[in-house]
């Protein structure tokens, strides 16, 4: 019987690029997404992720892990503390989006830039980077940039647009060694971003699936961060 992944979803954008992931690194899973695009709408209006906010995605997560889930992954960046709390509970992998996008970015280079079109994500995603640096033993920085109004446009079924936008602001990050994507839905710009700058480009969707299909595969519950 293929393995149970529930996907936690927070906004309808994050959907397709996961599942062309696991389409093409890990076809034999069996996904379940579970979506509450509510998180994103109330996570944009509050400056901080709120104790309450923190209560309401880990009972998110609960639900996808009481359906005999063999892993879960979150695809939304905004709620790192909360995935941490699930990470502690929960006997199964449970990852954060961009741990080990944040695991390949360190095997590049020192000096790392980050593109987000969600501007409430930075800080908690921020936070997870230097804590996974301080973890790892190595040395990086982090340097970020909102590609404002990309996501909006993607909302609207403009790709073109956001990806010129996404894309636009990757020149502020030339002096990188690697340039993240902060967002799942952001891992449509990537050809844009690459054909933009000379460094290398990651996202987050390809790793996050297979890192989480050799954790299901060995057995190993919680997360890395």
């Amino acid at each position: 019987m293929s393995e149970r992944i529930v996907l936690l979803h927070a906004t309808h954008l994050a959907m397709q690029p996961i599942h062309q992931s696991f389409k093409a690194i890990w076809p034999e899973a069996e996904l379940v997404n579970l979506l509450d695009d509510g998180l994103t709408i109330d996570r944009a209006r509050e400056p901080e992720l709120t104790r309450s906010m923190i209560q309401r995605f880990v009972r998110f997560g609960r639900y996808g892990y009481d359906m005999d889930a063999d892993g879960i992954l979150v695809t939304c960046s905004a709620f790192g503390p909360a995935i941490e709390q699930m990470a502690a509970a929960f006997p199964i992998p449970v990852l954060k989006p961009n741990e080990a996008m944040f695991r390949a970015a360190l095997q590049k280079g020192t000096r790392i830039g980050m593109i987000a079109t969600f501007a409430p994500a930075v800080k908690t995603m921020t936070n997870e980077f230097n804590e996974y640096v301080v973890s790892s033993g190595q040395d990086a920085s982090l340097t970020t940039v909102v590609a404002e109004n990309a996501m909006d446009y993607l909302k609207q079924g403009n790709i073109e647009a956001h990806n010129q936008r996404v894309a636009a602001s990757a020149h502020t990050l030339e002096n990188c060694d690697v340039i993240m994507l902060a967002q799942f839905s952001t891992s449509i710009a990537a050809s844009a971003v690459g054909s933009a700058v000379s460094v290398p480009v990651l996202s987050a969707p390809d790793s996050a699936v297979a890192l989480m299909k050799a954790l299901v595969k060995n057995g190993k519950g919680g997360s890395l961060c």
